[in-house]
C-alpha cells in the first residue's frame, strides 16, 4: 500500500459500483431530486477528456411530448433493427430495450460542434472525442449506481433525426439518450445474459501480450 491508496472499505466500495452497475431497462418512475442530479452531472464533467477539450453536453428532457416523441423515434429504429437482424428478429423483439417513458430523468448525452478545432490527441484519433464523452457517461453510471439510482443507455434511434428534434446545431451529434431513476431492483446479472441474448467472455480472452492473440 502506497500513501495514495484508498483505505480498504474505500477501494471495496469502488469495485462495487463497477461490479454492480447495470444497463437498466426497468424503472420505478419517482424523481431525482435536484441536488442529486446535479452532484450526478458533476461526476460526468469529472471524466477525463482529450486535450481537455470536454466535448460532452446534456441536454435534460422535461417536456412530456418530447419525451414522447424521442421515444417513437427509438420504437421506429428498434423495428429496423429487427429486421436487420434476420433469424434473431423475434427474440429481438421480445427484448425491453428502453424505459424512456418509465424513468425519472432523460438525459441525451451529445458531442459538442465544432470539434474539428480541437486537434491536440485527435490529429490521428479523431475519435477520441466520442472516448471522452463515453468517460463522461460512464462516471454518471457508476455515481448513479452508487447513489441506488438506475441508468440505461439507449443507443437505438437515428442520430440526425434526433439532432433536428433536438434543435441542436451542426456538426454536434447525440450519442446516447440516458434513462435515469429510481429501480425496484438492480438486475443480478447483465439483462441480455438474463434473457439469453448473450453471454460476457472471461477477461483472460481479451488480454493479449506483446502481439494480437497471444494470450500468455
Amino acid at each position: 500500500m502506497t500513501d495514495h491508496t484508498f483505505t480498504d472499505p474505500e477501494r471495496a466500495a469502488v469495485y462495487r459500483a463497477i461490479a454492480e452497475r447495470r444497463d437498466m431497462r426497468h424503472f420505478a418512475g419517482g424523481v431525482v431530486a435536484p441536488q442529486l442530479l446535479n452532484r450526478l452531472l458533476e461526476a460526468a464533467h469529472h471524466a477525463p477528456s482529450v486535450g481537455l477539450m470536454q466535448p460532452w453536453r446534456f441536454i435534460r428532457i422535461t417536456d412530456s411530448a418530447l419525451r414522447a416523441q424521442i421515444q417513437a423515434q427509438v420504437e421506429e429504429e428498434r423495428i429496423r433493427t429487427a429486421e436487420a437482424l434476420g433469424e434473431r428478429s423475434d427474440d429481438f423483439m421480445k427484448l425491453k430495450v428502453e424505459g424512456i417513458t418509465d424513468c425519472a430523468e432523460v438525459l441525451v448525452a451529445a458531442l459538442m460542434d465544432d470539434r474539428e478545432k480541437h486537434i491536440f490527441g485527435r490529429r490521428t484519433l479523431p475519435e477520441m472525442d466520442m472516448a471522452s464523452l463515453s468517460c463522461a457517461i460512464q462516471n454518471l453510471w457508476l455515481a448513479a449506481r452508487a447513489e441506488g439510482l438506475g441508468m440505461g443507455w439507449v443507443s437505438l434511434f437515428e442520430p440526425q433525426a434526433l439532432a433536428e428534434l433536438l434543435k441542436m446545431p451542426a456538426g454536434s451529434k447525440p450519442l446516447a439518450i440516458l434513462c435515469l431513476g429510481p429501480v425496484k431492483e438492480f438486475y443480478p446479472a447483465p439483462m441480455l445474459v438474463l434473457e439469453g441474448w448473450a453471454q460476457p467472455r472471461a477477461v483472460q480472452e481479451l488480454v493479449y501480450q506483446n502481439t494480437w492473440g497471444v494470450t500468455e
